[in-house]
């Protein structure tokens, strides 16, 4: 792996020497300041270079243990821990957790109205320097106790001098004890602090993880400016990746921050503090999570602070990470350094943003570094209430930046911490507290069911209004398919009463006394040979469905800009989503957001669904995924629904297209795909969808059942696997496939509908929605319906196995015949005209 210090130092003859850890906790970078060309970047600090929150806070406890075995448990529970703002507010408190036994106090740039200071000091090098300390008791350093000084690097010793000789002259101790990630001193900085020890009468030690020097070369500044002012004239003041148009939800989380807990060490932080905020810390963590599951395929997750509030965003990643999540931590900086994109530098990418927090010293940019281009599926951005302001929401301000490279923002806001004795004051509070709240950049043209608001307002109201529509349903709790799998835009109906008798429920639909959606089939439990036949199946034709999700899913993303959102028609094509997702994963890292909707044919699309899509995507990016097309009425369903919702593609992707319905498809051939052998127990254990008036309301999701009670037979996760197991077989495969695709001419001929219309007439039904053309619908017609014959092509051979035996079992004859476009073709018997269902969709006794 290559140093982050390379390129600074071969271009301006840095180096860096000491122990052999140093390479690995420290890169270089230049920045723009005119007292000091380098930046030492640490890579477990957590402040511009993204770290696992256990590595962040696991180096800041050691360090605070270590120091605790220095000093004894007797002097460490008389002792007082003091970080240095900005960059150490976290790592201080982290020193001060592994102390235990002792408060903590971190020095801040920004004054609170009617607090004191007890203190101050310079920082000679950096960009912004008056220090100011501001603890809630005045007492709280006035003790003789040791204090114990943590900064990230100890570089010259000059802030950690001007700390002690401000404290000492107030309140002399005899103990000081400064702690740093890097002690990177050179010889004569060494001594420096030993004669000042020496001057004062007080004893000072030292902890440090590693120790070393930079050796800098004669003319090193000036060589530095010149390099920033070359680069940036080369490419440009700001470097930033290209901006990929996202359709980025912000989801303000609901944290239920303990009532009087400071948020962070500015006033001060107690052993007492610190025990309260371990007790809540499952519960914070808990609602940011809950705010992450509101959009599907946020994997890997960044957890960014925000200038001086590190420690509240580490320890919320590392509960998420405890938790099992994929996380990282970061900060917001006011520190300027040049970004540049080359492995060998730390600092490879910047957002730049206008601070937001009505900073004392006026208004100025602020900065992100290595986040755009991460990799981040999601990021949670933690402030505090005095942070959260008009600004913060604003065109151009830091939400907006980083929605323009992450897909997913949640916004969690810790209340600003007011000491007693101060003046209470006015946060901006944009919403009532305690809901999640959603605001949509996708530029829809209206606010929908769930109140989403699309563009940002200029005045002082933030963005963001109460959502009505419910968040998908997910696995375990609705569905056997793992939570990251798939999203149900549906409402659970378990507990309701809905299957009915297969002949019952065929002659209330053929009567028009029910809706077919208005009740359920009772579940097929396929025979031990039927069994036989689909995992035969499922062995036959792996690779085959593998080669078929690889070309709809590669066709996808290469004709769909931006990230596309794969929304499966329940249930038959969730199966088919969730495989593509897995393929957009397996070959290219993509994490796609993937959501089922219900249709019904007669009664279209889930209007409310595709609400719900609209506020939380782009409708631009939505694809619709169905397993396959028979004659092609859903898509004529899906295209007519569609007309009312401005944005969407009525184009659906299927796996295959035997009815030459689509343009997007795996395969035009008619062949067995073993899901459409089977019902729930294939597709997570859910049931069709379910549109009932006296169940779904007009601003309900349609419905569906979660038969749990049958996960002894559930074989969904076998398909799924056996599928993807042969993708890495196939991927060559799919790439020729994929490309003959793109150019051929992929024109829908209708072919099977007018095939329907045919069988129709030649066969006397007059009606196309009894004729049920290729082998998965044909599979339908045997399992739920009533079915009257089975026409099958002359010749097919083992995709038809199932069929054939589902035939033997109902007693349906199956017909051969020649110039049959699909497969098979199920016709469903066309003389059952009494209803045993009412208009209700309550089955009645059958007879």
């Amino acid at each position: 792996m290559v140093w982050t210090g390379t390129w600074v130092a071969e271009r301006l003859g840095v180096e860096l020497i000491g122990d052999e850890e140093l390479p690995a906790l420290l890169g270089l970078a230049l920045r723009r300041n005119p007292k000091r060309a380098h930046l030492l970047v640490s890579g477990v600090l957590g402040k511009h270079v993204p770290q696992r929150p256990s590595v962040v806070y696991g180096a800041g406890l050691d360090l605070g243990r270590r120091v605790r075995t220095l000093l004894g448990d007797e002097e460490a529970a008389r002792a007082v821990v003091l970080g240095y703002a900005e960059t150490a507010t976290a790592l201080g408190h982290a020193v001060a957790d592994g102390l235990a036994l002792a408060p903590y106090l971190h020095s801040t740039r920004r004054p609170v109205p009617g607090v004191a200071p007890a203190g101050g000091f310079e920082e000679s090098h950096s960009h912004a320097t008056s220090h100011l300390l501001l603890p809630e008791d005045p007492k709280l350093l006035a003790g003789d106790g040791p204090l114990i000084l943590v900064d990230d690097e100890f570089s010259t010793g000059n802030t950690v001098l001007n700390t002690i000789r401000d404290l000492h002259e107030r309140h002399p101790r005899e103990r000081y004890v400064v702690v740093a990630l890097v002690d990177m001193r050179a010889a004569a900085d060494r001594d420096r602090l030993d004669a000042f020890a020496e001057e004062i009468g007080a004893r000072v030690d030292l902890v440090a993880r590693a120790a070393g020097t930079v050796r800098l070369p004669e003319g090193v500044l000036e060589k530095g400016r010149a390099l920033v002012a070359e680069h940036e004239a080369r490419h440009g003041a700001i470097r930033e990746p290209e901006t990929v148009p996202l359709a980025s939800a912000f989801v303000r989380a609901a944290l239920d921050w303990p009532r009087d807990l400071p948020d962070g060490g500015r006033h001060g932080f107690t052993p007492a503090h610190r025990e309260r905020l371990e007790a809540a810390l499952p519960s914070l963590a808990a609602g940011v999570a809950e705010a992450l599951r509101s959009r599907p395929g946020t994997g890997r997750v960044l957890v960014l602070g925000f200038e001086e509030l590190m420690y509240a965003p580490l320890r919320l990643g590392t509960a998420l990470e405890e938790a099992g999540h994929d996380v990282r931590y970061s900060t917001t900086t006011r520190s300027p350094v040049l970004a540049v994109d080359d492995p060998g530098y730390a600092i490879r990418t910047r957002l730049v943003f206008p601070a937001h927090d009505d900073p004392a010293d006026g208004p100025g940019e602020r900065y992100v570094y290595n986040v755009a281009g991460g990799g981040f599926d999601a990021v949670v951005l933690v402030v505090d209430s005095a942070a959260d302001t008009p600004a913060l929401h604003a065109p151009g301000g830091l939400l907006a930046r980083l929605g323009e490279h992450v897909p997913h923002v949640v916004l969690a806001i810790v209340p600003s911490y007011v000491p007693s004795r101060a003046p209470e004051a006015a946060p901006y509070t944009p919403g009532t507290a305690g809901t999640t709240r959603t605001v949509e950049n996708s530029g829809a043209d209206e606010a929908t069911a769930d109140d989403t608001v699309t563009e940002v307002p200029d005045a002082t109201e933030a963005p963001e209004r109460s959502s009505m529509l419910p968040e998908p349903l997910r696995g375990p709790a609705f569905s056997s398919y793992a939570p990251e799998e798939v999203g149900w835009l549906l409402q659970d109906l378990s507990d309701v009463e809905l299957e009915a008798p297969t002949e019952e429920r065929e002659e209330a639909i053929q009567s028009g006394g029910a809706h077919y959606a208005e009740s359920l089939p009772v579940e097929y439990q396929p025979s031990e040979r039927y069994q036989e036949l689909f995992h035969a199946a499922l062995e036959a034709s792996a690779a085959r469905i593998a080669r078929a999700v690889g070309t709809v899913t590669e066709t996808v993303l290469a004709e769909r800009p931006g990230t596309p959102v794969l929304v499966s028609l329940a249930r038959a094509g969730t199966p088919v989503g969730v495989l593509m997702r897995r393929w957009a994963r397996a070959r290219h890292g993509l994490d796609l957001p993937h959501y089922a909707v219900s249709i019904v044919r007669g009664r279209g699309i889930d209007a409310n669904a595709l609400r719900w899509l609209a506020a939380h995507h782009d409708p631009a990016d939505v694809v619709f995924v169905d397993g396959w097309t028979g004659k092609g009425a859903i898509t004529r369903e899906l295209a007519e629904a569609l007309k009312d919702f401005d944005g969407f593609d009525p184009d659906i992707a299927v796996l295959a297209d035997p009815g030459s319905c689509v343009r997007t498809y795996g395969t035009r051939e008619d062949f067995l795909i073993p899901s459409a052998c089977l019902n729930s127990t294939v597709s997570g254990l859910i049931s069709r969808t379910v549109l009932r008036s006296d169940l779904v309301g007009p601003d309900d999701f349609h419905g569906a059942k979660f038969y749990r009670e049958l996960a002894g037979s559930d074989v969904s996760g076998a398909f799924l696997d056996a599928v993807a197991a042969r993708f890495e077989e196939v991927a060559a495969t799919v790439d020729t496939d994929v490309k003959e695709l793109l150019t051929a001419d992929r024109a829908p001929t209708w072919e099977g509908w007018a095939a329907v219309e045919r069988i129709s007439e030649e066969y006397g039904i007059h009606d196309v929605n009894l004729v049920k053309p290729g082998v998965g619908e044909t599979t339908r017609v045997l399992l739920r319906r009533v079915p009257w014959k089975i026409l099958a092509k002359r010749g097919a051979g083992a995709d038809l196995a199932h069929v054939r035996l589902l035939a033997e079992q109902r007693g349906v004859p199956v017909e051969e015949v020649d110039g049959l476009p699909y497969s098979c073709v199920g016709l469903i018997h066309p003389e059952y005209t009494r209803g045993a269902t009412g208009a209700d969709g309550k089955a009645v006794v059958s007879r």
